[in-house]
């Protein structure tokens, strides 16, 4: 059966790359990447990854549970449609390379009386907001949402119908993180049911060396049933995650797993690099350094990767993702419409996302706000009748002119003056004038072109925006050398 499955998937896969291959050749010839070692090596630094912009360091308590409520019920006038993400910290296993926030555990017993909480939290926000806002994203992450059984995710979705209301399947972007040792049996047709349409898998590599090297032993075989699953049952887009800078990997082999996930055609591809922060993340303290390609071999795979995905007809999104040419961020991305929150890139822009669970961090209005970030903390508040938000960050003008130029930025590759002119009523050269100043060198380098229409981020500008990003961002040189952020490559 799994040979029959695999078989299948690579058919439909060989059909999808050809015709994003076909796509990229017609129309998307301006959004290519180009890899330049020596521009890559003269800028790589520590930025910023513009998931928020200010960014979590400078979220503050005074931003608390009373000013959040407020906040919410004063965006009811707005009418703008709602995101919910739901954090699912559970993990049987624990990855050794894992950043996020989790619960390892093989006690499943944990689940209910965290989701008991869950049914709470939600009851409190939909207070806050007039029956008439639709849902029209929803996104579980984790952790390992699959973790949980299929009557609880039964029960979490009924109960989140309960309180809100959902925009039609056609519309709304219901998405779930997947790991495919957790997603046995009918787990994927019970998903579909209950509402998603988008998944993302977690693979980091099929070479057993690495896997075993990290505590991630997944076979290709279950890692592709899943994804033929999903197809069979109508889920409408498929993305897969990879890790590249894991022990003992080299571009040859890391090439070889990207083969395999070329040959199936998913959607969409995320290439994350390896950050090794093990001060910061006790899992990591078990990897060997030793066994860690090099910077250059890092570099090697990064640039083999980009080779490779834009002949077979990807495009690269920008931060890591990569899409076919036909898919919604690809096309978004070209119309302008294309937006970047907590969970990446995303086609709707529009709506206040709510955070619900440990440590889910929403954006409602003109703010940002978290939730405790450790499980006791989060279920006193719950069992108290209280929201755990404990932090944000409400956001002054300077905050939102910049974070949508930033925005622009990161999600485009330009900027049209007169657009920001007109909806911050502002002239651009006088309010930006110091920050347009640090991008002469970037200029000059081939990264970008700016004249007195707008900024046109290059070829070779494209995997350092967040270098160009950092240009408008008011709060970079008071971090600088205060660690916190990734390498920008």
């Amino acid at each position: 059966m799994l040979d029959k499955t695999r078989t299948t998937t690579q058919e439909a896969g060989a059909q999808n790359a050809d015709a994003a291959r076909s796509l990229a050749s017609e129309g998307a010839a301006d959004q290519r990447t180009v890899f330049d070692l020596g521009l890559i090596q003269r800028y790589d630094q520590s930025g910023p990854r513009y998931t928020s912009y200010p960014t979590a360091l400078e979220f503050d308590p005074a931003f608390d549970e009373a000013r959040y409520k407020q906040v919410c019920q004063e965006t009811n006038a707005s009418g703008r449609p709602l995101s919910l993400y739901f954090h699912i910290p559970f993990c049987d296993t624990v990855c050794f390379y894992c950043a996020c926030n989790k619960i390892a555990t093989k006690d499943r017993t944990l689940v209910q009386p965290y989701l008991d909480r869950v049914y709470k939290e939600l009851a409190m926000q939909s207070a806050l907001f007039d029956d008439d806002r639709v849902v029209e994203q929803l996104h579980w992450g984790g952790g390992t949402p699959t973790f949980i059984s299929g009557a609880q995710m039964r029960e979490l979705m009924a109960e989140t119908r309960k309180h809100f209301k959902f925009a039609d399947d056609e519309v709304g972007e219901y998405s779930i993180e997947i790991d495919p040792r957790e997603a046995k049996g009918d787990t994927i047709a019970l998903l579909r049911e209950i509402g998603f349409n988008r998944m993302s898998l977690g693979v980091q590599d099929f070479d057993p060396r690495v896997q075993q090297a990290v505590n991630r032993v997944q076979s290709e075989d279950e890692t592709f049933a899943v994804l033929e699953a999903a197809r069979r049952e109508g889920f409408r887009s498929i993305s897969i995650d990879l890790i590249y800078g894991l022990p003992h990997q080299t571009a040859e082999s890391f090439l070889d797993s990207l083969d395999k996930i070329i040959a199936v055609g998913p959607e969409r591809l995320s290439v994350f690099n390896y950050a090794h922060l093990p001060r910061r993340f006790m899992p990591q303290r078990r990897i060997d350094e030793a066994e860690l390609p090099p910077p250059q071999v890092k570099l090697e795979i990064l640039q083999a990767t980009i080779e490779r995905l834009t002949d077979a007809g990807w495009l690269y999104i920008g931060m890591d993702h990569f899409a076919r040419p036909d898919d919604e961020l690809a096309l978004a991305q070209r119309n302008g419409t294309l937006y970047r929150n907590f969970q990446g890139y995303s086609t709707h822009a529009e709506c206040d996302l709510l955070g619900i669970g440990v440590t889910s961090i929403g954006k409602v209005g003109a703010t940002y706000g978290q939730n405790r970030r450790e499980l006791d903390e989060y279920y006193a508040d719950i069992d108290a009748g209280r929201l755990p938000v404990f932090r944000g960050i409400e956001l002054t003008r300077d905050d939102e002119i910049r974070r949508d130029v930033i925005t622009r930025l990161i999600c485009l590759f330009k900027l049209d003056f007169s657009e920001v002119e007109r909806v911050w009523d502002l002239n651009f050269q006088d309010y930006f004038g110091r920050d347009l100043a640090k991008l002469d060198g970037m200029q000059a380098d081939g990264l970008l072109e700016i004249d007195a229409s707008g900024i046109r981020v290059l070829p070779k500008g494209r995997l350092l925006i967040r270098n160009i990003c950092m240009a408008f961002d008011a709060y970079m040189e008071a971090k600088q050398g205060q660690g916190g952020f990734s390498k920008v490559i």
